[in-house]
């Protein structure tokens, strides 16, 4: 019987198998761009979203992010940032130190990063559309958090799932989990048996015939 963590469970397959399960059943949430911005590990765990947007008067705000990383009291966290703009950071090292004491799990950003070495030194996991030094200072704010977002074309609300790593990033609907990881499972076993039989000397157009994914479906559930 599989682990009854959903987490665990998302833990144990990647972002390719997990997208191809969401293929499989019509679903929204792979992503194209939001890649790891300096080699870190593999990020899974419920969303926690972030919405920015420009700054459009002179008022001082508080620095964006910050109110959400103070609130967050559980460890399965990852925070999912949406909104800023081209070429503006949405993050920083000083945000990291203070999300990686409240053990937040990674940031995914829809945008881009500053002082990723920062980031790097202390292990915090960073994905996202590409690296800047160009300050949010007085250009981004904080309009929303725990919201449904926009992030790379996939809406994503507060405790989806995420999974993140080095061909990008997953979510999945928490609603649709337990049908997702349970197919993504059945893929993994499939395509294992597959790489098997390529290995074993089997044909390689046999072993990849479309006839062998579409038995996928058919599989029973363990």
């Amino acid at each position: 019987m599989p682990s009854a963590d959903p987490l665990q469970r998302l833990a144990a397959l990647d972002s390719n198998t997990v997208s191809d399960a969401l293929d499989f059943l019509a679903l929204p949430g792979a992503t194209l761009g939001l890649r790891p911005l300096w080699n870190c590990e593999k990020i899974v765990g419920r969303a926690s979203t972030v919405l920015l947007g420009p700054k459009t008067d002179q008022q001082p705000t508080a620095h964006l992010i910050t109110p959400v990383v103070e609130q967050i009291c559980s460890t399965d966290r990852v925070l999912v940032i949406a909104g800023g703009l081209e070429g503006i950071s949405c993050w920083g090292d000083i945000l990291a130190n203070a999300a990686s004491a409240k053990q937040v799990r990674g940031t995914v950003i829809d945008g881009y990063s500053r002082d990723i070495d920062g980031s790097a030194a202390i292990g915090y996991p960073v994905y996202g559309r590409g690296v800047t030094m160009i300050s949010a200072r007085n250009r981004v704010v904080q309009l929303a958090s725990a919201v449904a977002i926009e992030v790379a074309g996939t809406w994503v609300n507060e405790d989806d799932y995420v999974i993140a790593d080095n061909c990008g990033t997953v979510f999945v609907a928490a609603e649709h989990v337990e049908q997702v990881l349970e197919l993504a499972e059945r893929i993994t076993r499939r395509q294992d048996a597959m790489v098997a039989a390529v290995r074993s000397g089997r044909s390689v157009a046999e072993v990849m015939h479309d006839s062998h994914f579409d038995a996928i479906q058919q599989e029973p559930a363990r």
